[in-house]
């Protein structure tokens, strides 16, 4: 299984996954065209995909998939909720196309198999997912104000693993934005904190070498390095080895990620 974060952040979030049978992109929160192009960096042609699974409802991770859906004649999966509250913007999607995934369910796609799991966060039915294959498994969990015990127990041990750390409580107290803006990103049905990551990694992890990608961060109340050296911080701190039995690696907003592959080491 190889994968890449084509973007990552409030200005749109795309993930593409592969397998020997099967490739799928994970939300589309690009204009086509900018989506096109995430492809061809990573050298891959789009007109290969077989389908989108969405995780939730916002814009920034549903604004090209319409464009997407169409242009490529793709199955698109998510959850009955999330279907009923898709913007406006996204368009007509026909109806052969469109496939329930419901939460908490499996997902078998080809030689990939896809968990969905709730996770907490201002939209109407807003999902996880765990993607296992024969070489490995990833996770992804992103827009979510906290862990609980049943995200833990579906991506405790994946060899890879997407997670947000969306921003620095201090930098987004003494920010710009509305307090009401604040009050929302803090809550439990907001984003985590670098702090909140590093300390629900420390459930997640099992030291085996893992590459944990730092996800979702703001680009007003956060910096790549800051939210590196705290999530850093915490694992070290329970003697954790960052860089032998963690490997933290970073995210982008207008770039992707390398082309990687899920080992289980």
């Amino acid at each position: 299984m190889k994968y890449s974060i084509l973007a990552s952040g409030s200005t749109g979030n795309a993930l593409y996954v592969e397998t020997e049978r099967i490739r799928v992109l994970v939300d589309a929160g690009l204009s086509g065209k900018r989506l096109e192009k995430l492809f061809q960096t990573i050298g891959v042609d789009p007109s290969t995909l077989d389908a989108i699974l969405i995780t939730h409802e916002h814009s920034d991770h549903v604004k090209g998939l319409g464009v997407f859906a169409r242009r490529y004649n793709l199955s698109v999966y998510t959850n009955e909720a999330t279907w009923s509250e898709l913007p406006a913007g996204v368009g007509e999607i026909p109806l052969e196309q469109q496939h329930l995934f419901p939460t908490s369910s499996t997902l078998e796609l080809g030689d990939l198999t896809i968990d969905s799991f709730p996770v907490s966060h201002d939209a109407v039915e807003p999902m996880g997912f765990c993607f296992h294959s024969k070489e490995g498994r990833l996770g992804l969990v992103t827009d979510t104000g906290y862990i609980n015990s049943r995200i833990v127990d579906k991506v405790a041990g994946c060899d890879a693993l997407i997670f947000e750390a969306n921003h620095d409580v201090n930098m987004l107290r003494m920010g710009a934005y509305p307090w009401n803006v604040k009050r929302r990103i803090l809550s439990d049905v907001g984003h985590l904190s670098n702090e909140d990551a590093g300390e629900a990694l420390l459930d997640i992890l099992r030291g085996n070498g893992e590459n944990v990608f730092l996800a979702h961060l703001s680009q007003d109340n956060n910096l790549s390095e800051l939210a590196h050296l705290t999530v850093e911080g915490v694992l070290r701190e329970q003697g954790l080895d960052v860089g032998r039995d963690v490997h933290l690696l970073e995210t982008h907003p207008d770039r992707p990620t390398p082309l990687m592959t899920v080992s289980t080491k």
